[in-house]
Order: structure tokens, then sequence, then C-alpha cells
């Protein structure tokens, strides 16, 4: 195995982090090439930027909060030949403490945050290919955090995206993890959509939590009986309605302010990503979600609308009844009256 003396380790963390919007919002940049698609609509605040140390090893962070919805932090450190088993196990005791120091505990228990792993390798190594080729093993163990050795089909799984904007650079990406070769040090293209992409995940994973949270809502109201004999109130229905409606404009801004890249480079760099992240098939179960979640209001609604129908009808019938059971007792009474 190849030590590798001149690398980087980038951990990406990300989870829900909510703001009022005040902020002094920057553009996404470092892009290669400058793509004449720039992603404009993703606002980006840096909330700071520190040092800190964890197990001995500093590490710079850079905080920063994306459209005033996820919070991340990019966290850059170095280990001594970070592809052997000692530096790996030394590296998960570092995103472990990470996580605890900065992940709300809330999110640790729900589980609704995600980390990304990147190694930014600088080393003269010759052909990167040859290199990915020839430290198979130790490289997927790395991405996907193993102390054993991988399968070796599951190690061709982990190495086969790759992508190169030179002779001399090299991309490759998983969904756990990637690694970045490029002699200048020129990995701030790469990482900054390995953010966006990381950033679109949860905000999908985050859109599905609502939705089961309204569809939680409407089965607890109907267990509970809130509703009444008429069906559900009409602040309910509009309540939902409304959280519905909230809940396809995210999804919408979502996709919408991710139609960015340009360049043959990047374009090609982010269909990889959305293809390890399987972000096309997050965004067909949350419009699969939204679809049946209309079904479901709409039989409400139905529902509710025949209910009070019923009920209409019905009191034109109780009202008839009365009107016949006047009609007897007055000719009854005029039956009884003297002189008949």
């Amino acid at each position: 195995m190849s030590s590798l003396i001149h690398s980087e380790i980038c951990f990406l963390l990300a989870f829900p982090d909510e703001a009022d919007g005040k902020s002094f919002a920057e553009p996404v940049t470092g892009l290669k090439d400058a793509p004449y698609f720039q992603p404009v609509d993703i606002r980006v605040y840096t909330l700071g930027v520190e040092t800190v140390s964890l197990e001995g090893v500093p590490l710079n962070i850079t905080r920063q909060r994306y459209e005033q919805r996820v919070q991340m932090l990019e966290c850059r450190f170095h280990l001594p030949d970070p592809l052997s088993l000692g530096s790996i196990q030394k590296r998960q005791r570092i995103e472990e403490a990470l996580q605890i120091r900065f992940l709300p505990a809330k999110y640790r228990t729900s589980g609704l945050f995600e980390t990304y792993l990147v190694l930014m390798v600088r080393d003269s190594v010759g052909p990167a290919d040859s290199f990915v080729d020839s430290n198979a093993d130790s490289l997927a163990r790395f991405i996907r955090s193993h102390h054993e050795i991988l399968d070796e089909t599951e190690i061709s799984e982990v190495l086969v995206s790759r992508l190169r904007y030179t002779q001399r650079d090299l991309t490759v990406v998983d969904w756990e993890g990637a690694v970045i070769f490029s002699p200048e040090g020129d990995f701030q293209s790469e990482l900054e959509l390995l953010k966006i992409g990381t950033y679109q995940l949860l905000r999908y994973r985050m859109l599905n939590q609502s939705i089961e949270g309204i569809l939680q809502t409407i089965s607890r109201i109907f267990q509970q009986s809130k509703f009444s004999v008429f069906g559900p109130t009409r602040t309910t229905l509009r309540r939902i309605v409304n959280h519905r409606l909230d809940i396809i404009l995210e999804f919408e801004h979502t996709e919408q302010n991710l139609l960015l890249i340009g360049d043959w480079y990047t374009a090609k760099l982010y269909k990889i990503i959305r293809d390890e992240f399987y972000l096309d098939e997050w965004k067909q179960v949350i419009q699969d979600k939204l679809d049946n979640l209309q079904g479901l209001i709409s039989t409400i609604q139905e529902n509710f609308s025949m209910t009070w129908s019923g009920f209409l009808d019905l009191v034109q019938l109780v009202g008839w009844l009365v009107l016949l059971v006047g009609y007897f007792i007055l000719f009854f009474l005029e039956d009884i009256k003297p002189g008949h």
C-alpha cells in the first residue's frame, strides 16, 4: 500500500438549523471554469470559522447555513497515513467527538442528520487510476469506515464512479465518501458540489419527515375522535391543506435552486453525486407521498361535504316530520272542537 503524506481529510456534518434569514447571504463559489449557470438561488451564510483539538488533532471548522434550513460543518484535519487501520480508527473517534460536540441531541437521537467523508490527496501518485486500482481495498475501507477488507464486488461498487478534470486529477465518489486527487490542491469545486448534494439529501429527508408528520396528525385526530359527528372542522382541514402547500413550495424550491450546473465537468460530477446519493429516488418518494397526501385530503373533503349534505337532508326530513305532526295535531284539535 502506498503512503499518502500530503493529504487532508474533510468531514462534513449537516443537520436541520432554521434561522430568520436576516444574515448576509453569499453565492456558492469555486466551481471550475465559472459555469454559465451559477447556483445563484442557493443562499449560503457563513456562521464562523474556528479551530478545535480532538484526539490530539487540530481541526479547522467552517460553519455555514444553507437556505436558512441546514447547518453544514466543514471539518478539515490531517492524519499520518490516512489509509492505515490505525488512522481510520482515530478518524472515527474524531467524527464521533464532532457529533457529540456540535450535533444537537434531538438529531443524534432521531438520526435526522447527514455525514460525508472526503479524502483530498495532493501527493504525486502517478496515474491516479493506477493508484486507485493498486490500493482499492484500502481506499474502499477508508470510504466505508470498515476495519476489515471488503469483498471484491463491494470494493468495485465503492470505486466505480470516477471522473477527471485533467490527466492529473481524479475524483472517486461513493454514497458514504469520496477521494479527490489533485496535485495542485484544487479541491474546492468538488467539495462544493459534494456539500450541495449532502444538503439536498438532508432536505429531502426533512420534507419526508414533514409529510409523515401530517399523516400522523391526521391519524391521531381520527383515533382521538377530535372530529365532530359532522366530520373534521374547517380549521383542521385548512391547517392540513396549508401544511401540504408549504411542503410543495419547499419541494419545488429545493429542485429549482439546484438546477445550476453549466460546464461539462461540474455537470457530469453532479450527475454522479445525484446517482450515488440516490437523490432522484428520494425526489420520487417525496412526489409520490405528496400525491398520496393530496388523495387523502380530497377523500376527507369529499366525506366532509357528504356528511354535511346528509346532515342537511336529515334536517329537511325532520322538518317535514315536524310539519306533518303539526298538521295532525291541528286536524285533531279541529276535530274535537265543541259543536263538531
